[in-house]
């Protein structure tokens, strides 16, 4: 009877548990319906919209410290029909592409070389570990002194604040470059400046365009500094103005603008990488 009763036991402790496959939205690593993808970036979208309708109406909260959507949507259309909030975007987007690009020309090909040859990285980490820590707004008194009030400052502004992040990443991303990929080329008769040129710079260029991607934030961010402190035109001065007179609903223009802009170039980005590393979004 006890070996019975034992062996009934084992046969329930060794059966093997039933496993719950995961449902869609829980699935890890893989993708999703494309419905389903829609649906959640309209919801992400949509429900912030809705609370800040219903809270706003509501009357809890004065329209000085939280002015209606509509009210948003009229202060937009009197900036748009003045013809200021062009005129802001167009100098904000001047600076910003103007400094990205500057920083990107060197810092591309300084990361490249930093995480190919260990005695430019041993030459050059130091001194660009240290700057990096240093806060670029810091850098505005020197620069308005150095450059005055006129667009160089701005411009220089953004520079240094991408530069450093720009060129430490792209070293990194040249350190996952597989050791068995350059022993392979150099076997096959590859000279340095085709490793450098036809490996590595490929490897790495859908790691190029993200790391743009996400420092382009950062350039966004610098250039608002920059117009709050020194700047007659731009969306960083359009928001000072607004908080000076107490106007509210530009700044939630402004600060709207700000993120569409932002949104759109990162589509931008994304796009370039679809098109350029087809090899990568697959």
């Amino acid at each position: 009877m006890s070996t019975s009763i034992e062996d009934s036991l084992n046969s329930v402790s060794i059966r093997p548990q039933k496993m719950l496959p995961p449902t869609v939205f829980w699935r890890i690593s893989e993708d999703i319906p494309q419905r389903l993808a829609w649906t959640l970036m309209c919801l992400s979208i949509s429900v912030p919209l809705v609370l800040w309708w219903i809270v706003s109406n509501s009357g809890l909260i004065p329209p000085l410290f939280l002015p209606t959507p509509l009210q948003v949507v009229n202060a937009l259309q009197k900036l748009l029909a003045s013809g200021d909030l062009q005129k802001d975007i167009t100098f904000s987007l001047f600076r910003v592409i103007s400094g990205f690009l500057l920083a990107a020309i060197i810092s591309i090909p300084l990361g490249l070389l930093m995480g190919a040859f260990a005695s430019i990285r041993a030459l050059t980490e130091p001194i660009i570990g240290i700057v990096r820590y240093m806060p670029a707004p810091a850098f505005i008194p020197l620069l308005i002194l150095y450059f005055g009030l006129d667009e160089t400052p701005k411009i220089l502004l953004i520079f240094i604040g991408t530069l450093f992040f720009n060129t430490l990443m792209v070293m990194d991303a040249v350190k996952f470059v597989p050791k068995e990929l350059l022993e392979t080329t150099y076997t096959l008769g590859g000279q340095r400046k085709q490793v450098l040129l036809q490996v590595i710079f490929p490897y790495i260029l859908p790691s190029i365009i993200d790391i743009c991607r996400v420092n382009m934030a950062a350039s966004w961010n610098l250039v608002i500094v920059s117009e709050l402190v020194a700047a007659t035109e731009g969306l960083g001065r359009r928001i000072s103005l607004a908080q000076r007179f107490l106007k509210t609903d530009e700044i939630f223009v402004g600060l709207i603008v700000i993120g569409l802009i932002g949104l759109a170039i990162d589509l931008l980005f994304r796009l370039l990488l679809r098109v350029t590393c087809k090899w990568a979004t697959n």
